[in-house]
């Protein structure tokens, strides 16, 4: 069985055992004009510079004439079929080979924590991830590109990174003393640096009702990096009275539902049940839908008077012009769990005011709910989810 083949039949088993994965993004290809300072790959006659301290693994795929190249401190070129390097010859531009080198950027410069350079195998249309979790968590099984080359800096100090496993280079790693031997080889050297540490081994997610995915602890180190590009500050919300949910790192418009959940709570079910009877109809196009079980803060505990340690959080966010359509969607779930218990679900009295929980929409609702009688604590079918 081919690489290809033991990749597919890795995810399948993955399918099975409920895990999570996520898929590196970025890449030190030679062709990939992001990899170069002028946002192009060196033309024909160019000079070719490679930051010379530091260590990378370039994959290339093309021929390529240059003139002259300065070389990585430590590296290597991995040529795919039909990839060359050459001297220049007549037909080669000019122009080229008499203005500015080729700058092949810091390979150095991607960080494991950074939400951007990661893509989950879970996306739908119409679903997101709060920053923390778009990180790899700690029930996940990571997956790195097979047919491209690529750098990781795992940072933090000495924390440690945990996932389920690794996949990379044909292997998959699930015993930290496999990875380990992996890191320490040249090849992992080449692919992963910093002074962090990467651990593999956790449980997949056994809950039907969700796991924690785990990233609270280094959220500040995550929303850090994303951030980077923008200076380390937010953009300014859309809307007067913003929202910032449990593992975002900015402030988004749009509503917030907290459900507290049983035993017989399925996630995904609900998850999936949530995109095909409400996001699918048109009239909530343009909001997005984050879903996922987050810890229970003792505000919320001492509010609710349910002393769960977790909750489902439903994030509802805006991201056209058109405002409104979070609030509700929000009053749609809220009246869906009323009725049908969302598979088995009970209601609880709303938060105590002095904690915003939404945008303008949010908080109109807010009011709404206050001039209307509490709702009573009732168990609809199996108990498995509560709605805020």
């Amino acid at each position: 069985m081919g690489v290809l083949g033991r990749a597919l039949l890795w995810l399948q088993l993955c399918a099975l055992t409920r895990a999570a994965y996520k898929f590196w993004v970025p890449n030190t290809d030679f062709d990939a004009a992001t990899n170069w300072s002028q946002n192009r790959t060196p033309c024909a006659g160019a000079a070719v510079r490679f930051p010379a301290d530091k260590m990378v693994s370039v994959l290339v795929r093309e021929g390529h004439s240059i003139s002259d190249m300065l070389l990585p401190l430590d590296g290597e070129f991995v040529l795919a079929s039909g990839a060359r390097f050459s001297a220049p010859d007549a037909s080669s531009d000019p122009d080229c080979s008499a203005g500015a080198p080729a700058l092949f950027l810091d390979p150095d410069r991607f960080s494991w924590h950074d939400p951007s350079v990661w893509r989950s195998g879970h996306a739908a249309r119409g679903l997101f991830s709060v920053d923390a979790e778009r990180v790899p968590c700690r029930h996940d099984d990571v997956v790195f590109p097979s047919d491209a080359s690529f750098r990781v800096g795992l940072g933090l100090g000495a924390r440690t990174v945990r996932v389920r496993s690794v996949w990379a280079l044909g292997q998959t790693f699930t015993r930290d003393e496999d990875l380990a031997a992996f890191l320490a080889s040249r090849a992992g050297r080449l692919r992963f640096h910093g002074p962090g540490a990467l651990s593999v081994g956790s449980e997949a997610c056994a809950d039907p009702s969700g796991c924690i995915c785990g990233n609270a602890e280094v959220q500040p180190w995550i929303c850090e990096a994303l951030l980077q590009p923008l200076g380390g500050h937010c953009p300014p919300a859309a809307c007067h009275d913003a929202l910032r949910p449990e593992g975002q790192c900015c402030d988004l418009c749009g509503a917030i539902v907290l459900l507290t959940h049983g035993p017989a709570f399925d996630l995904d079910r609900y998850r999936a049940r949530l995109l095909d009877s409400f996001l699918a109809l048109p009239q909530y196009q343009g909001l997005q839908m984050a879903v996922s079980k987050v810890p229970r803060t003792p505000q919320s505990r001492e509010a609710t008077g349910v002393e769960a340690d977790t909750e489902i959080q439903v994030v509802l966010a805006e991201t056209g012009t058109e405002t409104g359509g979070a609030g509700r969607l929000a009053r749609a779930l809220l009246a869906d769990v009323a009725e049908h218990g969302g598979e088995g679900a009970t209601r609880r009295l709303p938060r105590r005011p002095g904690r915003p929980w939404a945008s303008t929409t949010r908080c109109s609702m807010w009011r709404a709910l206050r001039s209307s009688p509490p709702p009573r604590r009732q168990t609809l079918g199996a108990p498995a989810a509560a709605i805020l």
